[in-house]
């Protein structure tokens, strides 16, 4: 796991947030949670992605969605950070009625570190996100040479996603 220390002896952590939305404005509900994100306690926001629109991917009778990536330095637990992140969402009205419902917000730890583990509620690296264009394409705008731990580089992941429309939102 990449780890780095601070002065107070707190081991520090790079991780890489996904977010989406699709409901009840989903352009506000994305940008509130970089706030939020900003705000989570022993972490700080590092960068954030411009907002993407994609089409929904699986269950496909739904809006599109609006999909960004933050980068956060975080001395929180890989399970501390999941739930933190899952009680942004219900702060939001997440409500998980079905796999791949509309949502209010979405977020998905994606890489923590170079930590691998297979979890009953965690996954890391986020198990699909070498497959989604609306997760590599917000990342590569943040950190162009990334390599997804086990998986590779993110430009030669994001060619494997051809014919996945992500479009750039023209405000940030």
């Amino acid at each position: 796991m990449s780890l780095n220390r601070t002065s107070d002896d707190q081991t520090v952590s790079q991780a890489y947030i996904g977010l989406g939305s699709n409901l009840n404005d989903p352009v506000s509900q994305v940008r509130r949670a970089f706030d939020e994100l900003a705000g989570l306690p022993s972490s700080r926001l590092l960068a954030y992605s411009s907002l993407y629109r994609s089409a929904p991917l699986g269950r496909i009778d739904q809006p599109d969605f609006i999909n960004a990536v933050a980068r956060i330095e975080t001395a929180l637990p890989p399970y501390d950070l999941l739930k933190a992140l899952l009680d942004i969402e219900h702060g939001h009205g997440r409500v998980r009625d079905y796999v791949n419902a509309p949502r209010t917000l979405d977020l998905d730890i994606l890489t923590y570190g170079d930590l691998r583990c297979n979890g009953d509620c965690l996954i890391l690296p986020h198990p699909r996100m070498h497959q989604r264009a609306f997760v590599l394409q917000p990342l590569s705008e943040i950190a162009p040479d990334f390599r997804i731990p086990g998986l590779g580089a993110i430009a030669e992941l994001l060619a494997t996603c051809e014919g996945q429309q992500v479009e750039r939102e023209k405000n940030k």
